[in-house]
């Protein structure tokens, strides 16, 4: 336990001293925020506000990741699911912020990215877990579910909602990633109590997220762009997948599965009636354009998130029959 407190703050520090001495660098190479003119138009004033700061706690997290990693090869592969999913952040923010190019990869090229990885992820699965397929169902004593083949969709379509999801929540300052430190934290609880071998690595994550936090948080200094959010959503769902507890993302991810449907339902109800759902999607801007200031948004859907956590937690404790 000393450790892993003690590797935390080794990650926080880290984190918190490399974005000064990253952040003239970033300046320089001109890797400015560009704010879309149909998104709110009080997010304009951040134009230029350096982004690809993800760069700076992967790099914690590969760092430190990598050593924990001798000795405990487990996270290896989720740490590498997160770095493969970040590399794709990172060729989108390229082409955006150093292109000018605002859209960033073609749709069809950043699935396909996301695709791949997520198969070569799930061929690893296959060769060295045993019963892949059979998945921890919360709330139910000794409670199992096994998929059989449809493991395979279920679990494309699972990285790619929770990837993008945490994409779409990355909308305003600090949200992200304060959502994705509770997210981390509810996995390390589980697997303190469980075993999964990916303490080292959580730890770190938060840690790092935590030094990045402190520049990211309202009014951000540093944003993390998609290098950030989707290397961050493949953590998260890569952690899930480990445990083998992908379901519970439905209870500790709601917020990202909310951001994800309010999209899909605004696209839906407007190609359906010409009129929108919600006054902007995700739903983060739609509460922005009601009023709310950024800062509230973040607490409310942090403590919704911290909510879910614990209810999580019983969930799992009910699993394992800790309680009986």
């Amino acid at each position: 336990m000393m450790e892993l407190i003690a590797v935390t703050l080794g990650a926080t520090l880290l984190a918190t001293a490399l974005v000064p001495l990253c952040l003239p660098y970033l300046r320089k190479l001109k890797f400015g925020q560009f704010v879309r003119e149909d998104g709110p138009k009080s997010h304009l004033k951040k134009t230029g506000t350096p982004t690809m700061g993800g760069l700076i706690f992967m790099a914690v997290i590969l760092m430190i990741g990598s050593i924990m990693a001798i000795e405990t090869p487990a996270i290896l592969p989720v740490l590498l699911v997160s770095v493969g999913f970040g590399l794709v952040g990172f060729i989108d923010d390229y082409i955006k912020v150093v292109k000018k190019q605002s859209l960033g990869l073609k749709a069809y090229q950043k699935l396909l990215a996301q695709l791949m990885i997520t198969v070569v992820f799930l061929v690893y699965q296959y060769s060295t877990v045993s019963e892949v397929a059979t998945l921890i169902v919360p709330f139910i004593q000794d409670g199992f579910l096994d998929l059989g083949w449809f493991y395979i969709p279920f679990i494309l379509i699972f990285v790619l909602g929770t990837v993008n999801g945490v994409n779409l929540t990355d909308g305003i300052d600090g949200l992200a990633t304060s959502v994705t430190i509770g997210v981390l934290c509810f996995f390390l609880v589980i697997d303190l109590m469980i075993g999964s071998n990916l303490a080292p690595l959580l730890v770190t994550a938060i840690g790092a997220l935590l030094g990045f936090l402190i520049y990211n948080s309202h009014p951000a200094t540093l944003f993390m762009g998609d290098t950030g959010s989707l290397a961050l959503g493949g953590l998260v769902a890569a952690t899930a997948i480990h445990m083998k507890l992908p379901i519970i993302i439905l209870f500790v991810g709601m917020v990202y599965l909310i951001e994800v449907i309010s999209v899909m339902l605004q696209v839906a109800y407007y190609k359906k009636t010409k009129k929108r759902l919600f006054k902007m999607a995700p739903i983060h801007h739609h509460f922005e354009l009601m009023g709310w200031k950024e800062t509230k948004i973040v607490y409310v859907f942090t403590i919704f998130t911290i909510i879910m956590c614990l209810v999580s937690v019983i969930g799992i404790i009910v699993h394992i029959g800790l309680g009986s």
